[in-house]
Parts: C-alpha cells; sequence; structure tokens
C-alpha cells in the first residue's frame, strides 16, 4: 500500500548494506527503512554486497533487490590495495582484509551507480559508508551520498586492532566530509563522531532509528519456540544480539550467576556469534548452565520479547540499540549499561528502565532484580516506544535524503 504523502513524488534511491548475514540492529533498520520508503511510493533497491542473510525473506515485493554478488572468502590484500589505487585514496590504500571485505564490491557499486543514477544512496556502518563514497568517486555520477553511523565510533575503534583502528579513521576523515549527509542514529553518536572525524557538528543529523511498527505487537502474541516460557515455569531473562565482545554477555551472566543464587529464574540470549563457546564454557564455570539457554537467531525475537520477565543490554557500546526499543514496544521491562550510547536516550535517562554501569555484574544483578520484583507499567513502555515509530524515521530519512 502506498503512503499517501509522497505518491505525487516518486524518487529512486538505494539503500546499501553489506548483507543480511549477522541479523543485526543496523540491517533490521535498512529493512524497515526500504519498506517504509516503498510505501511511500518511491522506487526502492535494496543494494546488497551479497544476498545472504536472515531478513531475505522479509524483503517486501516492492523493494527490488540488487546483488552485487561480493565474496568476502576471495578478499586479499592485493585486491584492497587495487581498489584503493583505483579510486585514488592519494596514499590511504592498505585495508584490513577481513573488515574491510565489502570494499570488493566498489567498482560493482560503482557500475550499479552508473548504470542506474539513482537520486540518492544511503549506506550504514562504517566499511559500507566508505565503500559507498569510494564508489560515488568512481562512478562520477550525480547521486546523493548519505552515510549513516550506527555505532559509537570511539569506543568501537578502541576496542579493534591498532591497524584497523589507524585506516578506518584515516578513510572516514578523508571521505565523510564529501557526502551530502551524514546522519547518526543518536545525540551521543553525533557528538562523537564529529569529535573523532573533525567534522561540523551542525553537518550531523541525529535520526533514530525507525524501529515501532504495527507488525510487532501480532508478532508478540505468538508463542516462543522454546521450552521455558510456560506460565508456571521460573522468570525468564533474555539477553539478545551478536555474541561477541562488544554486548558484553560475559557480565550478563555472572549478574545471571549472582541472582540464580537467591531465586529460581533462567537466561536465554538470542543471537549468533564467535563467542558462543566461550558462553557456553563461562556458564558451566558459574554453575548455572542448566539454566541458560542459546537458541541462536531467531525469526520471531518478538515473541520472546512478549513472554520474558525482563529484557537486558549489557553492551559496552552501542549507539541506538534496536533491540532495547524493540523490547519497549513488546512491554517488556528492560535493564541496561549507561553505555555510550543510545540506551540513556532510549530510556530517557533512566526513566523507562534502570541504567547500570558497564561491566558492573553486581549492579546488573540488583536491577534485573528491581525489575523482576516490580515491574513497570507495559503502557507506558509502548508509549516510549512509539517514539521510536518507522512513519517518524522515514519522514526525516525522505529530507536527508531528497533535499538540494
Amino acid at each position: 500500500m502506498v503512503h499517501p504523502h509522497n505518491q505525487m513524488s516518486c524518487r529512486h534511491i538505494g539503500l546499501f548494506v553489506r548483507s543480511f548475514r549477522g541479523g543485526g540492529g543496523a540491517e533490521r533498520v535498512m529493512l524497515n527503512l526500504a519498506a517504509g520508503l516503498a510505501d511511500r511510493g518511491h522506487r526502492i533497491d535494496l543494494v546488497m554486497g551479497r544476498k545472504v542473510g536472515h531478513f531475505l525473506d522479509e524483503i517486501p515485493e516492492n523493494v527490488n533487490i540488487v546483488d552485487l554478488d561480493t565474496r568476502p572468502a576471495h578478499y586479499s590484500y592485493a585486491k584492497a590495495r587495487k581498489i584503493g589505487h583505483i579510486v585514488g585514496l592519494l596514499g590511504i590504500g592498505v585495508f584490513v582484509p577481513k573488515a574491510a571485505w565489502i570494499l570488493q564490491a566498489v567498482p560493482a557499486l560503482a557500475e550499479y551507480l552508473t548504470s542506474q543514477r539513482p537520486t540518492a544512496l544511503l549506506s550504514a556502518l562504517s566499511y559500507p559508508n566508505i565503500a559507498a563514497l569510494l564508489a560515488r568517486r568512481l562512478s562520477t555520477v550525480p547521486t546523493r551520498v548519505i552515510v549513516s553511523q550506527h555505532n559509537h565510533l570511539s569506543t568501537a575503534l578502541a576496542h579493534a586492532g591498532k591497524l584497523h583502528r589507524i585506516k578506518i579513521a584515516a578513510l572516514a576523515r578523508r571521505l565523510f566530509p564529501e557526502a551530502e549527509g551524514v546522519v547518526a542514529v543518536s545525540n551521543g553518536v553525533a557528538d562523537n563522531l564529529a569529535k573523532v572525524l573533525g567534522l561540523p557538528r551542525v553537518r550531523i543529523a541525529t535520526i533514530y532509528n525507525p524501529v515501532c511498527r504495527p507488525e510487532i505487537s501480532i508478532q508478540a502474541r505468538a508463542s516462543p519456540n522454546h521450552a521455558w516460557f510456560a506460565p508456571d515455569d521460573p522468570p525468564v531473562i533474555l539477553g539478545a544480539g551478536k555474541l561477541k565482545a562488544q554486548k558484553d554477555f560475559d557480565c550478563l551472566l555472572r549478574a545471571f550467576a549472582r541472582i540464580r543464587a537467591i531465586r529460581p529464574v533462567r537466561l536465554v540470549i538470542l543471537g549468533e556469534g564467535p563467542r558462543r563457546k566461550a558462553l557456553l564454557s563461562l556458564a558451566r564455570e558459574l554453575g548455572v548452565a542448566e539454566d541458560v539457554a542459546l537458541p541462536g537467531f531467531v525469526a520471531n525475537p518478538f515473541a520472546y520479547l512478549g513472554r520474558a520477565a525482563v529484557f537486558v543490554l549489557s553492551s559496552a557500546w552501542e549507539g541506538l540499540p534496536t533491540v532495547l526499543i524493540e523490547a519497549l514496544a513488546c512491554g517488556c521491562p528492560v535493564v541496561s549499561t549507561d553505555c555510550p550510547s543510545g540506551p540513556a536516550e532510549i530510556l530517557d535517562g533512566g526513566r523507562y528502565g534502570p541504567l547500570v554501569p558497564v561491566g558492573n555484574d553486581a549492579a546488573l544483578a540488583r536491577a534485573i532484580c528491581d525489575a523482576l520484583d516490580v515491574p513497570p507499567r507495559p503502557e507506558l513502555l509502548h508509549d516510549r516506544a512509539r517514539f521510536f515509530s518507522t512513519d517518524r524515521a522515514v519522514e526525516q530519512y525522505c529530507r536527508v535524503l531528497l533535499e538540494r
């Protein structure tokens, strides 16, 4: 169904993503944007570095998929240097192979821009942003390129390898000023981006992620495909995200062990990632393995959020954690670390859920117990989630993408 706002001003817009392999928040945001923009009557291309991942069956029929068919396994140092020389990076031509495989897509993305000439191209995440700007350089088309930053850049770089940290900062400082628009998903991300890259703060627009949509309440009423959510079972604490260091599920496990020592409770962590074995090993070490489940990626996390006793975000850093907003939309009580950045903005400084110091498992355990004992009214959480509606975000992105 076409949104009435833009029926008479259809424009051609590309949205560029690496893939949907990780099933993460940024990928979900781009999918929501694609659907929202297409519903407003725009011609939307979802341009994928490689057409793989969990959300493929959720792409609407009115969104065109462009598969650049980039192969990460074939990435090499030599190819990285070749791409750098092709686009004339003025001496910055050495990339980090594992992190930067999407840069292989630059020639194909440039060809897409040259042949299709979309009005605007929106990219998300650091290396896809760099690839989009390089491709526009190579193509020389007048397409507006808008880059969006989804993570607190300085904190993310601090946890990266030294070479990665140096190169991504250098590339971003060189290329981001060429973008017609720079979007940050929270004010904290925007402030940090301006500081790290030396961009004028007024050049960076904050647009909160398009998260709250009508389908969530329907999906939240479904039964989770898990045996621990029966009415008389112990309450379930829920975590969700990629199983990697950023999410600090180690801290969540230690907090859970503290709670499990004093009351019956279970922990479910949704998501996939490289730390699965380490997390299961830690659960055994803490003596709570029988009450911890890591079911991996699930197609409908809202069914879990609709039944969980409390959702916990234990991250060391974020941008604007989509899953925290999704929990609010499902009426699930939330507890979060006060990490840079996003949770404090989402929860309005703690009004809609407690904020605790990063890495403090004792404080996290106390906050979870408080939420279990005195949960907030679901209506309060629903109201807050509506502030992060798809319609609001799509309207703001339309202005950034299409204004001249």
